[in-house]
């Protein structure tokens, strides 16, 4: 398996204000300074002009710093492969066209005017998975990204750009005594509806496509970083809230992030899913 890409820097300069969080995502790139990101060269409603080649070349090299800045303030390293995959999503993050994986609310508890949780029912469909197990548990969620964010972006057997769904979801266990999270973990990206009858095959054979069956699950949201520490705190925090916390499966959670982690308002979930 490549590491090199999601190695804890631990060292040099940061330009960028530091994070706990490990992962990287696209909306990074909603931050990016006006300088860096208003170039018609990789805007997804321009051409590349008569030079296209340099100038993709260009705006790769600028984009590809931008995010290995952006990496930096969240201890991870953006080998330089990504250029390509980043330039990618440049051209095609409109927010507004993310598909957001669909399902149905069932229920939701309230106390005091303030949503604690919902019950939702999540339609049987194909998910893009890769099961990552590195020295730490924010290294696993970075390479795992990476490298769904190439299959993304082209490295499948359409060849084409595929579009973003969110919420991008990380499947985390438990240890036994339920004290820390195991390092495997598995990152997962829900297929576009265009793509879930005959999804495109990645080029990585680490990337698998599942099908997961529906599925009822209890979700809660919270904000700010998604390591380690802040999901067991979350996971004890929504276990006491729940009514009937035998009726959900007690050592797998699913965290959904919806935002990246440099932004100062943070959506993420935690998903307890039901065991009827």
């Amino acid at each position: 398996m490549e590491r090199e890409g999601c190695l804890m820097s631990g060292g040099g300069e940061v330009s960028e204000p530091s994070s706990q969080g490990g992962m990287i995502t696209l909306e990074d790139l909603d931050n990016m300074p006006e300088d860096q990101g208003s170039d018609s060269a990789y805007n997804s409603n321009s051409s590349l002009g008569n030079d296209t080649e340099q100038m993709e070349e260009q705006e790769q090299n600028r984009l590809l710093t931008y995010w290995q800045t952006v990496a930096r303030g969240h201890q991870v390293q953006v080998p330089d492969d990504m250029a390509q995959p980043i330039l990618q999503m440049t051209r095609n993050n409109q927010p507004q066209f993310r598909e957001h994986v669909p399902f149905t609310l069932l229920s939701c508890k309230e106390k005091c005017g303030e949503l604690l949780y919902e019950k939702r029912q999540y339609q049987a469909a194909k998910w893009a998975c890769i099961k990552i197990s590195e020295g730490q548990y924010e290294q696993s969620i970075c390479l795992g990204f990476m490298k769904l964010m190439r299959y993304i972006c082209e490295q499948n057997s359409l060849g084409a750009y595929l579009g973003m769904t969110v919420p991008i979801v990380t499947v985390v266990r438990t240890n036994e005594l339920r004290t820390g999270l195991s390092l495997t973990v598995t990152v997962a990206y829900y297929l576009p509806e265009q793509f879930q009858e005959q999804p495109p095959e990645p080029y990585d054979t680490e990337i698998v496509i599942e099908d997961w069956p529906a599925t009822v699950a209890y979700t809660r949201s919270f904000s700010g970083a998604t390591d380690e520490e802040t999901i067991m705190r979350e996971i004890n925090l929504f276990t006491e809230l729940l009514d009937s916390p035998e009726l959900h499966l007690n050592d797998t959670y699913i965290i959904a992030g919806y935002t990246n982690p440099a932004a100062p308002s943070r959506h993420n979930e935690i998903w307890f899913l039901y065991r009827p």
